[in-house]
Formats: C-alpha cells, sequence, structure tokens
C-alpha cells in the first residue's frame, strides 16, 4: 500500500524534486525542554540557524519558540526560515486514561500551532519505558500482546486526526528506552501500524543506538520512509552504554551521539540509498547536545554538519 505522503513528494523552492531537503532542530543546540538556563535562548538559536546555512526548522519542545502563531509566523518571516514538523510524546502503549488524555492536548496543542506556521509533518516518539535520570524502570522493558494493540491503534488514530483535522503527516520516530528501538521492533510496529495513516521518521542516530541498520530499513520498507532526523554515533561509546546498560540521558552526557562523518552510520550511504527511491524528504539534523557546555558551541558544529551533508550523494539541496 502507498502512503499518502510518498504519492506527494515533498518540493524543493525551485520547484524540482530534491531527494533530502536539509534542515536542523533545537536539539542540535542543547535543546530538550521548553524552559531551561542550560539551553541557548531562542532568538540564539534562530539567529544562529540562519548563520549556519539552514532554511528549514522544527519546532523542537512546544513552548521553546514562541506558541503564539503570528508571533512564531513573524520571527520565522524576519530569517527566511521555515517549519518541517512539530514533535510530541506519545503513550499509546499504556492503559491509563489520565496520561492517554494528557497525550491528546499536547497531540492539538502541537498540531494547531506546526500547521498554522506551514509544517507538513509532526514526529511522534513513544513514551521510554525508564527514567533517562535515575535508571529506574517505570514499566516493563518489553510490550506484551495487548501493549503492542494499544500501541498501533493509538498511532492509527492519531494518524487520522492529523491527516483529517490538521492536514499533517504523522513519523514516528523509534528512540532509545522505548519499546520501538531495535531492528525488530520497529519492522513489528510498521507490521502491525496502517501505511496510510503512519510512516517512519528514521532516526539513523537512534536507529544505530537500537542496532538497527537504516540503510536495510530504507531497502525493506522503502514506502514507509517518511521522514529522517540524521545524526551518528560513536561506536566506542556505545560500547560503553550498552556494557554498562546507560541510560540515555547517561549516554548522551557520555558522548554518544558525535558530529558526522565522526561515527555511523554512513550518512552518505544513507542519502544514496534514498537517492534510488526518486522521492523527496525532510533530513533533519539533530544531534542530542543537552546540556551544552558552551553556548558558542552548537554553531560550528551545526555549520560542518550541513557542508557535510550537503556534500552526501549526488542531489542533496540546502534547502
Amino acid at each position: 500500500m502507498t502512503t499518502a505522503h510518498a504519492r506527494t513528494p515533498v518540493r524543493a523552492e525551485d520547484g524540482t524534486d530534491s531527494p533530502v531537503l536539509i534542515g536542523t532542530a533545537p536539539d542540535s543546540w542543547g535543546v530538550w525542554f521548553p524552559e531551561d538556563p542550560q539551553q541557548t535562548p531562542w532568538q540564539r538559536f534562530l539567529d544562529e540557524v540562519v548563520e549556519a546555512g539552514y532554511h528549514w526548522v522544527e519546532l523542537g519542545p512546544y513552548g521553546y519558540l514562541p506558541t503564539d502563531p503570528t508571533t512564531l509566523a513573524e520571527e520565522l518571516a524576519a530569517r527566511d526560515l521555515k517549519v518541517s514538523a512539530g514533535t510530541i510524546f506519545t503513550a499509546f502503549h499504556r492503559a491509563d486514561p489520565e496520561e492517554r488524555r494528557a497525550t491528546w492536548e499536547q497531540v492539538h496543542r502541537v498540531a494547531a500551532l506546526t500547521a498554522a506556521v506551514g509544517g507538513r509533518h509532526l514526529v511522534t516518539i513513544p513514551a521510554m519505558w525508564r527514567d533517562d535520570v535515575t535508571g529506574e524502570a517505570v514499566e516493563p522493558g518489553t510490550l506484551d500482546d495487548e501493549g503492542w494493540r494499544r500501541m498501533a491503534e493509538g498511532h492509527d488514530e492519531l494518524g487520522a486526526v492529523l491527516q483529517e483535522q490538521y492536514g499533517l503527516a504523522q513519523q514516528f520516530h523509534s528512540h532509545a528506552d522505548s519499546h520501538v528501538c531495535s531492528m525488530e521492533q520497529i519492522e513489528r510496529f510498521l507490521e502491525v501500524t496502517d501505511p496510510e495513516r503512519v510512516n517512519l521518521c528514521l532516526d539513523t542516530g537512534h536507529a544505530e543506538y537500537g542496532g538497527a541498520s537504516s540503510v536495510e530499513l530504507i531497502r525493506r520498507h522503502p514506502e514507509r520512509i517518511g521522514y529522517l532526523h540524521l545524526k551518528q554515533i560513536d561506536p566506542r561509546v556505545m560500547e560503553r552504554v550498552r556494557r554498562e546498560d546507560l541510560t540515555w540521558a547517561a549516554a548522551n552526557q557520555a558522548g554518544v551521539m558525535v558530529e558526522p562523518p565522526a561515527g555511523e552510520p554512513s550518512l552518505e550511504a544513507v542519502v544514496d540509498e534514498l537517492e534510488t527511491l526518486d522521492r523527496s524528504f525532510y533530513g533533519i539534523v539533530e544531534q542530542d547536545m543537552y546540556p551544552v557546555a558552551s553556548f558558542d558551541d552548537p554553531l560550528p558544529i551545526a555549520t560542518r554538519t550541513r557542508k557535510h551533508l550537503c556534500g552526501c550523494g549526488s542531489r542533496t539541496r540546502i534547502r
């Protein structure tokens, strides 16, 4: 079955198809939360995105950038920036009705803002099964069949709401320390969800973190690849993460995410594989860096990463 997103490829600003439209996200400036004194101020983030040469951004955590659509649109337009997607966290696999209610409240807030400023996608990230600071398990690390059923039904319903009410495509993001992390788990998620309602935000770093092959996922499920987060992991740090069973937050502080092209997977190989699909994708640089040692650190890394990515493949475009 072919997805609606696959039938309508993203276009570059000159009207031609472009395999990967490179953008960035607040995450690459060390932003994980709506407010935190350890994070780059949002005005500086937007200014430095422009300085680094990007034209597409994600919204990041709701509340980091202005949530008033008019204000946000003006701030973006003043810098010639456009929005590719918003992001939410989901916990549809859990049976708690209060948690489900809170998830849907978040969905409507973020989807409305994303659509209002011209975004076309919503990246959905599943809740983690253990506390990313203490490492304490908040639920079992694997899902039973009922959990998988709730997750699939929840994301199918979400995809329908996003399409019908907001004109957005759902892009599911596998994540470290979540129930969808490994190759087997990612493929099971794709099997149990409706391809008309859910595509995959292929995060190359998180896939590698879980032992999944980004290139193989593109080859096996080309019709389900709808969006990308482009990043790499340091294989030596990853060995320590697995050996010591580090949490996601601890792994970040240990330096598991590394500036391309120093890590894995090969982003050249990923882009080469995407070019065989003859359609376009947003490729958002999202190098987890929370917390940054200095607000001066992200800009040069983001600039070098953009230049590296724009040299991958034969047709990759900046916009």
